[in-house]
């Protein structure tokens, strides 16, 4: 069974995202395998989805917003 990261989706099996950590991807921890901040996460999501969607900083924070309401790491009880 393939394994995600908790935190933005990323396959864990694909040697680009995977880091030291069983649960998250390498843009989404540190080198020690440590969760990032909510705050650089959804950056970094952000940036992503600019790159393959012409919209701006704004609503690319808000749809990194809406995206990481739906990961394990980030949803909301």
């Amino acid at each position: 069974m393939a394994k995600f990261c908790l935190s933005c989706g990323a396959p864990l099996d694909n040697p680009d995202f995977k880091g030291p950590s069983d649960d998250y991807c390498k843009c989404c921890t540190d080198e020690k395998g440590n969760l990032k901040s909510r705050e650089d996460v959804r950056h970094g999501i952000a940036n992503w989805l600019k790159m393959w969607q012409d919209i701006d900083d704004e609503t690319a924070l808000r749809r990194a917003d809406y995206y990481m309401k739906a990961m394990p790491a980030w949803a909301e009880d």
